[in-house]
This record gives structure tokens, C-alpha cells and sequence, in this order.
């Protein structure tokens, strides 16, 4: 199997001055990448086009969440704000359209077919999903449960590519992983009390909190206090940690059950990657515990 490197391929489009120096995008979706690549080298039929596939669809997937990261406010902005917001929407389209070239450059028209579709079914993901948020029409369950989804919709497109035996693995991890990239996500939203209003833990509480905190966190802005009391008060950190870890050991449950040993070992190092969050911080030296 060919050593992971998509990483280190996509730099040359993804790394510009330009976008360095004014605008942030957000992370490469490493773990979903690596998880589809070291599938497609698995397989003989995929193998020779692992690097082109995972490349290309961690292109449009970085695309996707370079627009995601939008500010739809609609106030005035200074110069430096403006620039960045048009950066993004620049790149997120750069990243989005490089996938069509490398592809049919490679002759892969097939492919790009089925990327398209997969790109279409996000966005009708996400709109559901904003829909029914901002129609307070959703649980914390439905919540989760959809952004696993929206997530994992686009590497989906693989699954018809993939012999049946191995499709059955490809989408038991993926959904894993998909599980604990929601996770580490929603636990940086309810450690910052401006990200709070919309992520896991505020639907949680609107599903469980008593009628004064509902109201109080349907205010325009919620007091930051009054926020963190409510993470501390319904355990939220302590929850997300749990879906993290258990989404975790599913993906090492699964990999144990792999037959190709290099393949469970790939997989096995996708999920202990998610457990390095939850692993208790090394005292320092000379300190006691």
C-alpha cells in the first residue's frame, strides 16, 4: 500500500500567500481523507487512482467548508473583514473547480459525475438542516445524527466503487468518523460561549433545560456566564467527550475486525487519533498529580 501523502499534495493548492496573510480557512479533512484513501488502495480495481480520488475530494470537501465559514452578516464591514470574506468565497470555488481538472485531465469524467452529485446532495443536506434549525424543528439527536451526515455525504459516493465486503467496513468507519469529527467540533463550540447558540449542547438543553433557561438562551445574545454555568450545569463537555469516545472505540472495534492487516493497522490509527483529546495531559516534571 502506497504511504498517506494527500496531505503534503494538496499544499500546492491550498497554500498561497494571499490567502496565508488574510484569511483563515479551515482544517483539512485529514481523517476522512486518510480513512478513503488507504480503502482505495485496498482495492485492486481503485488502487492505481487512491491518490487522484482522495486528493480531489478532500479539494472539494475543503471548498465546501471554506464557504461554510462565511460571515452572512449582513453589517458593514472594515477592509480587513471584506478582503477576508472575499478570499473565501475565491478559494472555496478555486478548491471546489480543481477537482473537474485534475479529473478529466486524468481522463476520469465518470468521477466527476459522481462527485457533482455527491456536492449536490450536501448542500440539499445543509439546507434541510438550516431549515429546520431556524424552525426550532430538530433535537439534539437529529441535530448530531444530521451533521455526522452532511459530513460524511460526499465520501459516500466511493461506496458504489467498492467491492461489497469492503463497502459494508467503509461505511460503518466512515460513519465513525464522521461521528468523532462532530464531536471535536461541538466541544470547541461549548468551550466558546459566542459558538454556543445552535451547536449540540444548546439543543441538548432545549431538550432537557427547564422553561427560564430556554427562554433566556432565545435571547439575541446570551450573557457568556450564563452560558458557561449551563455547560457546567448539563455536563456538556463531559457528554461530547463520551460520543467522542465511543465513537472512537467503535472504529478500532471494526478495525479489529478487518481481515487485511495492514488496512486494521491504518484504521487503528485513525482512531487512536481521536482518543489523544481525551487522554489526561502528562504532568510536568517534578510535578505530582
Amino acid at each position: 500500500m502506497k504511504p498517506y501523502r494527500i496531505p503534503e499534495l494538496a499544499k500546492k493548492y491550498v497554500e498561497y500567500d494571499m490567502i496565508q496573510s488574510h484569511t483563515e480557512l479551515p482544517a483539512f479533512p485529514d481523517s476522512r481523507t486518510r480513512l478513503l484513501f488507504v480503502f482505495l488502495a485496498n482495492q485492486q480495481e481503485s488502487s492505481p487512482h487512491s491518490e487522484l480520488y482522495a486528493l480531489v475530494t478532500s479539494l472539494v470537501q475543503l471548498g465546501m467548508d471554506t464557504h461554510d465559514t462565511i460571515d452572512s452578516d449582513s453589517g458593514r464591514l472594515n477592509e480587513k473583514e471584506m478582503r477576508s470574506r472575499q478570499l473565501k468565497v475565491l478559494a472555496g470555488d478555486y478548491f471546489s473547480s480543481r477537482f473537474i481538472q485534475l479529473l478529466a485531465h486524468a481522463g476520469q469524467i465518470d468521477m466527476i459525475r459522481r462527485i457533482s452529485q455527491g456536492v449536490c446532495e450536501v448542500n440539499r443536506l445543509k439546507v434541510n438542516l438550516y431549515m429546520r434549525m431556524k424552525q426550532f424543528k430538530i433535537n439534539a439527536e437529529e441535530y448530531w445524527n444530521q451533521c455526522m451526515q452532511v459530513k460524511i455525504e460526499l465520501f459516500q459516493v466511493f461506496t458504489g466503487i467498492l467491492d461489497d465486503k469492503a463497502a459494508r467496513f467503509w461505511n460503518e468507519l466512515l460513519e465513525g468518523v464522521g461521528r468523532c469529527e462532530v464531536a471535536l467540533e461541538e466541544l470547541d463550540k461549548s468551550k466558546q460561549p459566542e459558538q454556543f447558540v445552535g451547536s449540540w449542547g444548546y439543543w441538548h438543553i432545549l431538550d432537557v433545560g427547564t422553561e427560564e433557561e430556554k427562554y433566556q438562551l432565545d435571547l439575541p445574545q446570551p450573557e457568556p456566564t450564563f452560558i458557561k454555568a449551563l455547560v457546567d450545569k448539563y455536563d456538556i463537555i463531559q457528554r461530547l467527550h463520551e460520543k467522542l469516545k465511543t465513537s472512537a472505540q467503535q472504529i478500532q472495534a471494526v478495525a479489529a475486525r478487518l481481515e487485511s492487516d495492514k488496512l486494521a493497522q491504518e484504521i487503528l490509527a485513525i482512531g487512536e487519533s481521536f482518543m489523544r483529546p481525551l487522554a489526561p495531559a502528562s504532568p510536568a516534571m517534578g510535578e505530582r498529580r
